[in-house]
């Protein structure tokens, strides 16, 4: 193939495209390893756009590994809310604790020692020693796979986990030796702008090395098998009031899905009753002046919550049910939520509280 009897000149024409043409990115204006750890698993199934302000706050609140290794938790989730998959900022947290105490606050610089992190896959291992360090590691997400697919014209499923193995093994063969950092940014920053799913092959600088271009099949890769549908989930959430006003929350469990992050009852709608109807049931608190504030449907990998949200107040004062209690509306802003939750209180406010 080509690219591969002709390495020097792709790496040359993909690296040069990369320092004229990338974006300002705020971690690409650092080597700091910690900086960037963070800023990797921000992007792990996150626009960049939406990771940006994230990332500036991080870092400002953040600045040293120490700072995060001993932060709340609870803060910690405040200060990730919005962004999702809240397991990414716990397992960063305990990654970068286990550098502060086993490895004096310093990122290994191997992929063996750094792979052992908590949270750390081989992608962000690659990608922050290439990165922050300038070793020839591969780092193979969706969009270099994708890139390589066309380039390569590799068939095989990108959805079967051992599909990868062969692009880290084709990383490797060609990686620039002398910039392995602008190497694997370039890939990644043609994936993300130029060799998407749609692909602008007219803009692509190395579409001369691209096998997919030659034959016309760019748009028939990468081979991607359909993903299953995710359960559909019907559920419902009150956000019940005292006569002092206050709301009623519970913080999720340790374990499972939206750990340790605080919620306004939620019940499964499991059947033909009415939800108030299995809320009174399940909860044992009742209720009064119910009124529906938003329906939405919110998707986590592998179910879809279709989610009412309503308001209500206590019919009377009843004892607060186990693992709730009651809370100011100053406490919730500042308690960490999911964004199910951030969407019911934010229809509330916006409908005045």
């Amino acid at each position: 193939m080509r690219i591969i009897e002709e390495k020097d000149k792709f790496c040359n024409a993909l690296i040069s495209w990369y320092n004229d043409e990338k974006r300002d990115l705020p971690w690409r204006q650092t080597s700091n390893p910690y900086y960037i750890w963070v800023s990797e698993v921000m992007l792990q199934q996150t626009r960049v756009d939406t990771v940006i302000p994230y990332y500036n706050r991080f870092i400002t609140r953040y600045p040293t590994m120490e700072s995060l290794a001993n932060a709340d938790e609870d803060e910690l989730l405040k200060m990730w809310e919005g962004l999702g998959y809240y397991s990414r900022a716990r397992n960063l947290q305990s990654g970068v604790r286990e550098v502060v105490e086993k490895y004096d606050s310093k990122v290994p610089e191997n992929r063996k020692e750094i792979s052992t992190l908590k949270g750390v896959g081989p992608y962000t291992a690659g990608a922050v020693l290439s990165i922050a360090f300038g070793i020839p590691e591969h780092a193979v997400d969706g969009n270099v796979m994708r890139v390589l697919s066309r380039l390569l014209l590799i068939e095989e499923d990108i959805t079967i986990p051992r599909t990868k193995r062969i692009f880290e093994e084709v990383i490797m063969e060609l990686i620039d030796q002398e910039d392995p950092s602008s190497f694997n940014q370039g890939l990644m920053e043609l994936g993300a702008t130029i060799c998407t799913p749609r692909p602008k092959c007219l803009l692509c600088p190395v579409r001369t090395f691209c096998s997919a271009f030659d034959e016309g099949r760019q748009d028939e890769l990468p081979v991607r098998t359909r993903k299953k549908k995710s359960k559909i989930v019907p559920v419902a959430s009150f956000a019940i009031q005292n006569k002092n006003g206050d709301w009623l929350l519970r913080k999720r469990p340790k374990t499972g899905l939206l750990a340790n992050l605080w919620e306004f009852p939620i019940i499964e709608v499991k059947d033909d009753r009415k939800p108030i109807e299995i809320f009174t049931a399940e909860i044992g608190l009742p209720i009064k002046s119910l009124s529906e504030v938003i329906a939405f449907k919110h998707i986590f990998t592998h179910i879809t919550w279709e989610m009412n949200g309503y308001r209500a107040r206590l019919n009377e004062e009843e004892p607060v049910p186990e693992g709730y209690q009651f809370f100011t509306k100053d406490e919730v802003e500042t308690l960490p939520k999911p964004v199910p939750i951030i969407k019911i209180w934010e229809s509330i406010k916006n409908g005045g509280i």
